[in-house]
């Protein structure tokens, strides 16, 4: 709500509920959400989920709502006197006239620092280059030790054990004790990891810790955490806290398990699963060497059945060499008696042709005299027809017409045939049958 909209109001009386409701209008449109700090006080929960409380300092309070399908995603529950900071829009309760907050969102007094923080230590480490894929190392497939960096106390620790235990029980472990919560506990797992990589006695490390606030998680946000992970020689699993839970450590890990036990079933196989897979390859190996055997087989039994003895072998190329000579002859027999009746058909044709010679040498002068008188005929016609068309020419030459006394004016290059077409004063030229003049045009005379 504008305020030209409120002067308007102004002007005339207002009841209560329009009072309300364009104050109510006019807070959500101009005020924004805003995160605000204060202590919890009368906090009451009601069974249809619904929070309702104030929250004050030492010179203020405000009455607050937060609504069940909006605290459903807070993980923790708060109390009176607690320090909180909440997101909401500054509105009214219209019904009574209450100013109060809709709050958006709930968390601890200092989270919001803390989650500053560790936007800016991720923005630094991602430009640096920690989070690049091609800065991960591969976990190896079959590790013959694993090295589990946590706190020899926590319940993690004891997953981690019990699943490796049943997937592969035969893999040798060794635990780098730490703190993993506190203000020590970032140097604390930063020298674990470099003592695991100085003593190089495992193929992979699982960086773990149970679920918790973050606070309780924040020595896996601390930089020297994730330099020492960077800088580790070892591939490293990080499992911390639950699967909704991230850390910067979880950035710079080579691999993220979303729990301790996953993480755990990332850096073993399950036996039951290798047996398995070596079971499948036993049968593919017996298989394909029995099928090898079987071809080989056959391939005696055929080179077996190609076996002959060498008489024999000699006697089969003799009646073959005997076949291909008989089959040689007769070919040979038959080309000589078709070229012999191709020679005879060719006589023969020669002799007929010879009697019928005389005949086509005879016709053929005939042809020669006809086609000479035809020819000289036809050259006379054409000599005729030219004379007639070289006279038509001659009488067309406008030379001709000259010649007789005729002649043919022009106006610059144009032909008069009207007097209309010249005015007097003009300049015309003149052709004769030889030569041309030039006149000027002093009287003009139309028929």
């Amino acid at each position: 709500m504008s305020l030209l909209s409120i002067f308007r109001d102004f002007l005339k009386i207002l009841t209560v509920s329009e009072l309300n409701r364009n104050t109510k209008q006019f807070l959500e449109q101009n005020i924004p959400l805003l995160w605000i700090k204060g202590e919890i006080s009368n906090l009451k929960c009601y069974q249809s989920g619904h929070w309702y409380f104030s929250l004050k300092d030492a010179n203020a309070q405000v009455r607050c709502v937060l609504f069940g399908h909006k605290n459903q995603y807070i993980d923790w529950q708060p109390k009176d006197g607690m320090q909180v900071e909440v997101l909401a829009l500054v509105t009214l309760y219209e019904p009574r006239g209450d100013f109060q907050l809709n709050v958006e969102t709930m968390r601890r007094a200092g989270l919001g620092e803390l989650f500053d923080a560790f936007e800016k230590l991720k923005s630094k480490l991602e430009k640096a280059g920690l989070f690049s894929p091609t800065n991960k190392k591969p976990l190896p497939p079959l590790p013959k030790q694993i090295g589990i960096i946590t706190s020899p106390d926590t319940a993690a620790l004891r997953d981690i054990l019990s699943t490796l235990q049943r997937r592969m029980p035969s893999l040798p472990i060794i635990i780098y004790p730490t703190l993993v919560q506190g203000k020590t506990a970032a140097g604390s797992i930063a020298d674990a990891i470099k003592i695991a990589c100085q003593r190089a006695e495992c193929d992979v490390l699982i960086l773990c810790r149970g679920g918790g606030n973050v606070e309780d998680l924040w020595a896996f946000n601390e930089e020297t955490v994730a330099l020492a992970i960077a800088a580790s020689s070892i591939p490293i699993i990080s499992g911390i806290g639950h699967e909704t839970d991230f850390t910067i450590a979880d950035f710079v890990a080579d691999i993220r398990a979303p729990t301790p036990t996953g993480a755990a079933e990332l850096a073993s196989q399950d036996r039951k699963e290798l047996s398995h897979r070596l079971s499948m390859l036993h049968q593919r190996m017996y298989r394909t060497t029995l099928q090898h055997i079987e071809y080989a087989m056959q391939q005696v039994d055929i080179l077996t059945h190609r076996l002959i003895y060498p008489g024999d072998r000699i006697k089969q190329q003799r009646l073959h060499l005997h076949h291909i000579q008989e089959r040689l002859i007769k070919a040979w027999a038959y080309q000589i008696d078709r070229k012999c009746w191709k020679l005879l058909e060719f006589n023969q044709r020669q002799t007929i042709a010879g009697s019928a010679f005389a005949l086509l040498e005879q016709q053929q002068k005939e042809l020669a005299t006809r086609f000479r008188y035809t020819f000289s005929r036809y050259l006379e016609r054409l000599a005729i027809k030219l004379q007639h068309l070289q006279a038509q020419l001659s009488y067309l030459n406008p030379q001709s017409v000259l010649e007789r006394g005729y002649s043919i004016t022009y106006l610059q290059d144009t032909v008069i045939h009207d007097s209309k077409q010249i005015n007097s004063g003009d300049k015309i030229q003149v052709k004769f049958a030889h030569g041309m003049c030039e006149a000027n045009v002093s009287k003009i005379k139309s028929y």
